[in-house]
Parts: structure tokens; C-alpha cells; sequence
């Protein structure tokens, strides 16, 4: 293998304005999170980029350092947040009533917090059927909102003195849609903005505003955003990295490390029924069928994409697969995941697996928020645009170019984000094939 110098990363110089649309759960805990981590008062446990190694070279070297002292990320003292939100409530108050940190932290926390108040969002009832709130731009056509929206931006940028930015979309499940007419390129998408095209969606208008103003975006939700012709064109017309979508917080994440173990042992499948329980904000949008069928495709295709039922007819090809969500307000943030597994070995004797993951899901997914945040600022100081595949290891639904299909097997994606950073330094990528120790 020739050795690679590896590329060119800019310096992490100044701060790093990280832009949100939602001020719900997952937000107020990163926010808060992040403050306390930075007064000693918790550690970012979930967190690759803060307490991950990775290792270098061969085995015998013990070359292992951090991966924030191996590749230039921000650091968590030059974060600085914007949100927008359909709700008046500053952080604190968001965090509060999100329920997922004490109060007693929430309340050391609450100078900096109170002082994060969201800007007007940019919100269509059609797309989130069941919440509204008063805190919404009103006026103009979709293209006069995506201005509203770039203005925003520049007006942050300018009030933190931030030198660089990335936006990442932590609201609301938006009902499924497909691409469009609309949707097939920017030229077509601008014409839509215009004249109010109804399968634009409010992420999507956030999403060009984002990359209209040279911003990485990562959708954290499920639905279509950025996958699309149009948005595609603009990243890379601006040089823009893009990642998503939907984090891989919970039920899925035990989806991913489950099923590529059944596979390696060549163990079938005969059906996996996953149901979940959830009172937060998230689980009371999914209780709309629309949105949740867009939660629901997100779900379902990791196990077809690891298994490969084409592949392999006598193990998956027939195995039955059913997810499930339901409102129950009493849990609130606290997620209660169940999954069936029936599967079968040798000679076809059927075997059971039950998994009962009692999870937070803000808990979960805030790790998952900053080390997206941190990796696509790498990315965009690294001169790199377009589809960020190496960060598939976050999302449940990894995009991916059109002629390959979408890696899901967490380990395999956990590789390809190591060996991404291993060839941005310069460094030898890594086989595991370990033939030279016994030479």
C-alpha cells in the first residue's frame, strides 16, 4: 500500500457555532451536557470524539492515543449554540420540562442556559400534525423563510463572533414523503421555494439555507432532507460536507450490534418483533402514523441491508420483521425497548433471543449530537463535501451514493470511521489481517 500524507485539515482556530432546529430533549441535554462537562461536573460518556482511542500502526507499537489529540476537532470551550423552536422556552426552561436531567444540575447549570433563547422557526402544521406552538415565522413564501433562516445564521455568526458553523437537526419527525418533482434539482427546488411547493418540507428549507451559507448540516431525524437531487447539487456546489440521517440511539443500535453476531455464526432468522414505549416530545410527534412511518423505514432497513437475505435464502430470505412504537406519557425521556428475536440453528432447531433495553434516549443521542457536530467541522477544515459515509457509525438510515448500498453493520461502520481518520493523517489504514506477527 503506498503511504498516504494524509490531507490537509485546516486548524480548529476560534469558536464553532453549532446551529439547531428544536429545542426539545435531545438539544437542551446536549446543551446542558456540554456546559457541565466544561465545570466539572460530568464526563461525555457516548462519546467518541471525547473518550475513544484509536489505534496506530501494528499491535506491538502501542500507538493507542485519543482521537481528539489525534485529529484537530474544536474543543468543547469553543462551542457556542443557536437554536430555533416553535416553543418560547429558553434552554433552561426547555430542559426543565423535558425531564430528562435533574433539576438540582439543571439549576447550577441555569445562567447559561437561560441564556439560549430559540429564534422563530420555520414550521409547517402538515408536516408535524401533532404539536404546534406560537414561536413561527408567519410570513412570505417558503423562498422568503429560507432568507429569514440565512439571516439568522449570519446574525449568530456575527453576535458570537463564531468562525465556523454546523447545523444539525434535532426537532421533530416530519411526516414520510419521497422525492419529488421539486426535488430533482436545485434549479427545480429554487423555482419551488418560490412558489410555495407544498412537498417542500421545513427541514429541507433549513437545509438549503444552511448549505446556501457554506454550513455542514446532519439531519438527525428520519425524514427525507438533504437525500435528495437537489440538495445534493447545492453541497457540492458549495463544498459542503453532509451526514445523516436519523441517530441510532436505542432499539436500533442493539438492532446493529445483535444481528451481524447471528450473521457471523450463521444463525437464521425467522422474525423480530421490536416495540418501544416513550412520553417525550418524540414518542407524542410518532404518534401520528405519517411521521411515524418515517421512523418505521428507518427501523426496518438495517436488518435487511446486514442480513442479505439474497445472499443467503436459507437463513433470511422468509424472516418476518415488525417495529412498533407507542405514546405513553408516564415514561417520559426514559425509552423502554422490547424486542423478540425467533431465530434457529443447526438442522433448523428454533432458539429465542429477548432483548428489554431500558434506555434515555436524550442520554443516548447527545453524545451522538457533538461528535457529529465535531466530526463534520473536521470534515469541512479537511476540504471534504457531499455524502460523509464515515459517519454512518450515527444514524440509522446512512446515506450513501445511489450505485452502493448503505453499510449498517455498526463494526464495519465503526472501521470505516477510524480508517477515515487514520487516512487523514497519514496513517497506515488498518486490515486486522495480522499475518506479519508470525512471519
Amino acid at each position: 500500500m503506498p503511504h498516504n500524507h494524509g490531507v490537509n485539515i485546516a486548524p480548529a482556530e476560534g469558536k464553532l457555532g453549532v446551529l439547531i432546529p428544536g429545542l426539545g430533549a435531545v438539544t437542551t441535554t446536549f446543551i446542558a451536557g456540554i456546559e457541565a462537562i466544561r465545570r466539572g461536573l460530568g464526563k461525555p460518556i457516548g462519546s467518541l470524539t471525547q473518550m475513544a482511542t484509536i489505534r496506530l500502526g501494528k499491535r506491538t507499537e502501542n500507538r493507542s492515543p485519543r482521537i481528539k489529540d489525534f485529529v484537530p476537532l474544536a474543543g468543547l470551550d469553543d462551542l457556542v449554540v443557536g437554536t430555533w423552536d416553535i416553543f418560547e422556552d429558553d434552554a433552561y426552561e426547555a430542559a426543565v420540562k423535558a425531564g430528562v436531567l435533574e433539576k438540582s444540575l439543571l439549576d447550577q447549570l441555569k445562567d447559561s442556559l437561560s441564556a439560549i433563547k430559540p429564534m422563530p422557526a420555520v414550521f409547517d402544521q402538515g408536516y408535524v400534525k401533532l404539536i404546534n406552538g406560537p414561536n413561527v415565522k408567519t410570513k412570505g413564501s417558503k423562498m422568503d423563510k429560507a432568507e429569514m433562516l440565512i439571516d439568522d445564521i449570519r446574525r449568530f455568526q456575527e453576535r458570537t463572533g463564531a468562525s465556523r458553523l454546523v447545523m444539525l437537526w434535532c426537532a421533530s419527525t416530519e411526516v414520510y414523503h419521497e422525492a419529488a418533482a421539486v426535488h430533482q434539482s436545485l434549479k427545480d427546488f429554487e423555482s419551488g421555494l418560490q412558489k410555495n411547493d407544498p412537498d417542500i418540507s421545513p427541514s429541507q428549507i433549513y437545509a438549503y439555507a444552511a448549505l446556501k451559507c457554506g454550513v455542514p448540516f446532519a439531519n438527525g431525524a428520519p425524514h427525507m432532507t438533504t437525500d435528495m437531487p437537489a440538495l445534493l447539487e447545492l453541497a457540492r456546489e458549495r463544498q459542503v460536507p453532509i451526514a445523516g440521517k436519523d441517530y441510532k440511539s436505542g432499539q436500533t443500535f442493539m438492532k446493529t450490534l445483535i444481528a451481524p453476531g447471528l450473521k457471523s455464526r450463521m444463525l437464521g432468522l425467522n422474525g423480530w418483533f421490536s416495540t418501544n414505549i416513550l412520553g417525550n416530545r418524540d414518542g407524542e410527534v410518532l404518534d401520528d402514523p405519517g411521521s411515524f412511518h418515517s421512523k418505521e423505514v428507518t427501523k426496518s432497513a438495517a436488518l435487511d441491508y446486514i442480513l442479505q437475505p439474497n445472499q443467503y435464502p436459507d437463513l433470511y430470505k422468509k424472516f418476518f420483521h415488525k417495529v412498533r412504537i407507542e405514546y405513553y406519557p408516564p415514561r417520559g425521556d426514559a425509552k423502554e425497548g422490547w424486542d423478540n428475536i425467533d431465530i434457529f440453528g443447526w438442522l433448523g432447531y428454533p432458539m429465542q433471543i429477548k432483548v428489554n433495553f431500558l434506555c434515555r434516549d436524550s442520554i443516548l443521542a447527545a453524545p451522538l449530537a457533538l461528535d457529529i457536530v465535531l466530526f463534520l467541522d473536521l470534515a469541512q477544515r479537511a476540504g471534504m463535501r457531499g455524502i460523509q459515509e464515515w459517519l454512518s457509525f450515527y444514524f440509522k438510515g446512512p446515506m450513501h451514493a445511489p450505485e452502493v448500498y448503505p453499510e449498517h453493520d455498526i463494526f464495519i461502520q465503526l472501521m470505516k470511521l477510524k480508517n477515515t481518520l487514520r487516512w487523514m493523517r497519514g496513517e497506515d489504514l488498518i486490515t486486522h489481517l495480522g499475518l506479519e506477527y508470525y512471519d
